[in-house]
């Protein structure tokens, strides 16, 4: 038998299950200056562009050198400003930064929950680029209003121990 109607009947022959499982989900880890590590699975599924811009992002170093400028106790801890890289934290321009460019909200079903990961942005619907958010506790009024697009899978304790000014050392992609 040639070789490649070999590979073909091999391939053919393996079981359904695995044809049929699914695409790993990508995933980012966040390690931060001052120690410890968040590991984000993202969704694609719900929300396909936001993810590829925070991968995009990501993949540019975007988000490496940059310092948390917004924590609300049993709310969010938000980064995402390039200009937090430089300005001081208490700068009236921080947290006002982004990427350059905004991208359409995919609103969808995900609650915001402790742990999710959301797309922060202005009042306009579309207006988001860069900056995100890590839920500390749950907002369902956010619910089908903002974009929910991953989750925290480990390190939630470390996300509980985040201060306004802590820098993100690297934001790294671990599986696309």
């Amino acid at each position: 038998m040639p070789r490649v109607l070999w590979m073909i009947v091999a391939l053919l022959s393996l079981p359904l299950a695995v044809w049929a499982q699914p695409k790993k989900a990508p995933t980012v880890v966040i390690t931060l200056e001052q120690g410890g590590q968040i590991t984000l699975e993202l969704w694609p599924a719900e929300a396909p562009t936001h993810v590829k811009n925070f991968l995009d992002l990501a993949g540019k170093a975007f988000y490496d050198g940059q310092r948390v400028h917004r924590v609300e106790p049993g709310f969010v801890v938000q980064f995402g400003d390039p200009q937090s890289k430089t300005l001081p934290v208490d700068h009236p321009r921080m947290g006002t930064g982004g990427p350059g460019y905004t991208i359409k909200g995919e609103f969808n079903t995900r609650p915001f929950e402790r742990g999710v990961l959301g797309m922060a942005r202005s009042q306009d619907p579309d207006s988001a680029g860069s900056q995100v958010y890590i839920m500390l506790g749950p907002a369902p009024f956010l619910n089908g209003k903002y974009t929910a697009f991953g989750h925290v899978v480990k390190g939630m304790e470390v996300v509980d121990t985040i201060k306004v000014g802590d820098r993100i050392k690297s934001l790294a992609v671990a599986d696309r």
